[in-house]
């Protein structure tokens, strides 16, 4: 996995994130934990839990 340093801070977060925002929509809770397994197991660090992001 790439990372990257957040702003100006010592924290790396992946390049790659996760977007959860339609879990508990077309995901299973079994589903759901599975994919967030998937993912942390191969090293991603950065999930995005907004539910919705307004379109300006």
């Amino acid at each position: 996995m790439k990372y990257r340093k957040l702003g100006t801070t010592d924290i790396d977060v992946s390049a790659i994130c996760l977007g959860t925002m339609t879990f508990g929509e077309q995901n299973s809770e079994i589903d759901g934990f599975q994919q967030m397994d998937y993912a942390l197991d191969r090293g991603v660090n950065f999930i995005d839990t907004a539910e919705l992001y307004p379109i300006m």
